[in-house]
């Protein structure tokens, strides 16, 4: 592994114009660029690159193309969770969706981030936080989901919401920034 790939895996600054962290999303773009080429009934095709592409992947996992993300590697679902069009997984950290989640249409998972001191931004460092989504979270249309943030077990994020920080498990949350407003039942 190259120091920019492990400082980037750390969660430390790195250089994202390292040697090894270009090949490795240059192998995540011809698998995606595979992946989304698929035909609608060629099922086993999807799942084979799936296999290859992601850290790991359950059983009836369904991502409905087109997927985006950075590595792949660094992504890990869970049995039975529905992922609709349009997806972006920005996984320069990891991002582990649980069990049965359903995600609809253009939601955003991002990790990266970057500093908010002028200087070292400028010169191209960055840095990511893991996502974390529990089992049979429902994320709605649009939801963005920011770098660092843990989303509990049975948790619904309300359409267009921007999940900024932690939510607890069993509630809805909505809104910009996205706030709990009521347990799910």
């Amino acid at each position: 592994m190259s120091e920019m790939r492990d400082r980037m895996r750390a969660g430390d600054l790195y250089l994202a114009d390292d040697p090894q962290l270009k090949a490795d999303n240059l192998h995540a773009q011809a698998l995606l660029e595979q992946y989304n080429a698929t035909r609608a009934h060629d099922r086993h095709q999807r799942q084979t690159i799936l296999q290859d592409l992601l850290g790991s992947c359950g059983e009836g996992v369904t991502i409905l193309p087109p997927l985006r993300a950075d590595y792949g590697q660094y992504i890990h679902i869970g049995d039975g969770t529905f992922i609709n069009y349009d997806c972006i997984l920005l996984d320069v950290a990891q991002i582990r969706i649980g069990a049965r989640c359903q995600i609809a249409p253009r939601v955003s998972i991002l990790t990266a981030t970057h500093p908010v001191e002028p200087q070292p931004r400028a010169l191209g460092w960055e840095s990511g936080l893991p996502v974390t989504l529990g089992d049979n979270v429902w994320l709605g249309a649009g939801v963005i989901v920011l770098p660092g943030v843990t989303i509990g077990d049975n948790s619904v994020i309300g359409a267009g919401a921007v999940v900024t920080r932690d939510v607890p498990a069993d509630v809805v949350a909505m809104g910009n920034p996205a706030r709990v407003i009521r347990p799910v039942s």
